[in-house]
């Protein structure tokens, strides 16, 4: 299953609410008409797309139909779909070229982060890399089992330390046993601590500067995972951790349980960071390449 049949499938809710809404605001186009577009300037908003981002969305349709060339629901909805998905980017790859590269999991708990590493570890286990799991969340308690029984199943090393030990310790571990065993790939998982702002960022920091100096010019990724599901709150979230780390990318999890699908549009417009992964479902291959277009299509068709 493609990612257009997979996005369209772990929508469920939001077409059932968002893109009826917006469908059926759509449909009521006769022309020229400000009803017509602060309704749908107020939807786009109220599905999380973001203030600014739906104010220039329905202001260059509205150009558009100025112009010319519109002449009814139909076409307006493709016009949408077009500007919409210009809002976005077009989908960027993880940058893992080196040996081995880095990939850096932050996110508060409960987002779904553990489970995450273990699908995107699968994904690169099924790709023919050699990835090793490094258990850099040593305060949760059961992270490390979690990770562990990820680890066993995607076919990925792993490495850990005992409970309440240094989280820099465990990476300076991995990056050892990686360099030792070929590894191509090091996924770490941090702490989501954010009640403690300081500590968290001490800690990634350290994190950080133990990775450039056993790894100089070492490709990183720093992925920040989200829940869909806490709409605004999440970005709330995301603000903090881009103070504390160099976000690279976002991983944005439960999409098929929000109805407010529009808020990878926010992420966009508030963090200017990619979505570079979404999460529709349980299983492990329902983590998947984010791409913009077809995302806009399943959301509007």
């Amino acid at each position: 299953m493609g990612f257009f049949d997979k996005i369209k499938q772990g929508l469920t809710k939001t077409k059932s609410d968002m893109t009826a809404k917006l469908n059926g605001v759509i449909a009521t186009f006769t022309g020229e008409n400000e009803e017509f577009f602060d309704e749908l300037e107020e939807l786009l908003i109220m599905s999380d797309v973001g203030a600014e981002t739906a104010m220039d969305a329905v202001e260059e349709l509205r150009d558009r139909v100025k112009r010319g060339g519109l002449r009814g629901s139909e076409d307006v909805r493709q016009a949408m779909a077009e500007i919409l998905a210009g809002k976005l980017p077009s989908g960027e790859q993880l940058k893992l070229n080196t040996k081995p590269s880095v990939i850096l999991m932050v996110g508060v708990n409960g987002v779904g982060k553990t489970t995450t590493i273990g699908k995107l570890a699968t994904s690169l286990v099924g790709d023919g890399k050699k990835v090793l799991l490094a258990a850099g969340d040593t305060f949760r308690a059961a992270a490390a089992e979690q990770l562990k029984i990820w680890a066993d199943r995607s076919g990925a090393d792993f490495v850990r330390h005992e409970e309440g030990s240094d989280p820099a310790s465990v990476v300076f571990d991995a990056i050892s046993a990686a360099k030792a065993r070929g590894t191509d790939i090091v996924i770490v998982d941090t702490a989501g601590r954010l009640h403690n702002k300081s500590n968290l960022m001490n800690e990634l920091n350290k994190i950080s500067r133990i990775i450039d100096r056993e790894l100089p010019g070492a490709d990183r990724e720093t992925l920040l995972v989200l829940d869909a599901t806490t709409g605004q709150n999440g970005l709330m979230q995301a603000e903090e951790f881009k103070k504390s780390a160099d976000i690279t990318g976002i991983v944005l999890t439960k999409l098929d349980g929000t109805a407010k699908g529009g808020i990878v549009f926010s992420i966009n417009e508030k963090l200017g960071v990619p979505v570079k992964y979404v999460g529709v479902g349980e299983k492990a291959d329902d983590l998947i390449p984010f791409n913009s277009q077809e995302f806009v299509e399943a959301l509007l068709k």
